[in-house]
């Protein structure tokens, strides 16, 4: 049996972006008060916004970072709307020349927004521009080649820098240093989720009671996008199948068409946990081998897959590679293996009464 899952553009429950989820936008709270969940988060963007507001000045440069689909550009958008400025988008791997930046940032205007996603791939070169713009607002240009190349200062109006990764590890500590405030995004718990899954129902005009909601959430692996995504396919669903009505039942039967299971789990994730039980007799096995064993790449299933997995309690990481637990035999219906230490007696067990000694 080969395990064949390559990793695709619309994976059901892949918490990055795919184009369906353009539509979500309409979805996106535009305040703080509408944004539910990261208490810590808005409290500290509350007080914020409203000191740079009193003082008339621009707020200071923001760091996000977490994994993907839990609010971070929702967060950069909100906090413009908040302050009642433009804000101009792009990515990392979109500024590919000092110049490209440095045209952006002469276009903005006093206390204007610029949200960089995928910070952690700007290149060093651009990574320059940026450090005089976020501490003096201002750009060090060179004019010329040569002998007769001479440096320019061009000052700019002051600007708020908002930058989103998911690898913080990856963005450079001179740039990590030149931010006023970093703020981790954490998962969502079920109730908090439930809360954003009646808010989207809402606004798709869509009736959704509270164990629908519910059931819809305990599945969405704690990210937003996953649960506005299963919304949308419970809601197609339900409005084929069973009259338009959305109920618990209808949502168990969409969920179970789409074959994701009561933790979130789909196929390509128990692909990956039935290849290291089934093949290798749940490890220890290595990241590459599993890749070639299900036809993946490597990075896929240690960026992708894994972390999930990790956070379910289904996998262990050890040096002489991963292991699955005993809880991944429970959840795909297997009697776990008993344990070295229990399958071997001890060495100085006691000998049975009437035996001889050697």
């Amino acid at each position: 049996m080969r395990y064949t899952h390559a990793v695709s553009e619309d994976r059901l429950v892949a918490s990055t972006r795919i184009i369906e989820d353009e539509a979500e936008r309409s979805l996106r709270p535009r305040a703080l008060d509408e944004f539910p969940g990261q208490d810590r988060i808005r409290a500290n963007l509350a007080i914020a916004i409203e000191a740079a507001q009193q003082r008339e000045e621009a707020l200071d440069h923001l760091l996000l970072y977490g994994p993907p689909g839990l609010g971070k550009t929702t967060l950069a958008n909100i906090v413009a709307h908040e302050m009642g400025v433009a804000i101009r988008t792009t990515s990392g791997p979109a500024i590919e020349r000092p110049g490209d930046l440095a045209a952006i940032l002469t276009n903005l205007k006093e206390r204007d927004i610029l949200f960089i996603d995928e910070i952690h791939r700007l290149s060093r070169s651009v990574e320059e521009i940026l450090y005089p713009a976020m501490e003096d607002f201002a750009l060090d240009l060179v004019i010329g080649k040569g002998p007769g190349a001479r440096s320019v200062r061009l000052a700019m109006p002051g600007f708020t820098l908002i930058g989103a990764t998911t690898r913080y590890a990856q963005v450079s500590a001179p740039l990590r240093d030149r931010f006023g405030s970093v703020f981790r995004l954490d998962f969502y718990d079920a109730e908090t989720l439930a809360t954003i899954v009646h808010r989207s129902a809402s606004l798709l005009n869509t009736p959704l009671p509270d164990d629908a909601a519910f059931e819809i959430a305990r599945r969405s692996r704690g990210t937003p996008r996953i649960a506005n995504r299963l919304l949308r396919r419970v809601r197609d669903y339900a409005e084929v199948r069973n009259g338009g009505a959305v109920t618990l039942e209808a949502t168990r039967a969409a969920l179970a068409m789409l074959d994701v299971d009561d933790l979130g789990l789909d196929d390509a994730d128990r692909a990956v946990l039935r290849c290291i039980i089934e093949k290798f007799d749940g490890g220890p096995v290595g990241l590459e081998t599993i890749a070639a064993a299900i036809s993946e790449e490597s990075d896929t299933i240690m960026d992708v897959y894994e972390p999930f997995l990790l956070q379910c309690g289904f996998l262990n990481r050890t040096p002489r590679g991963r292991i699955a637990t005993a809880a991944a035999y429970r959840h795909l219906g297997l009697e776990p293996p008993r344990r070295a230490d229990e399958a071997q007696p001890s060495l100085w067990a006691a000998e049975a009464p009437g035996e001889d000694a050697p």
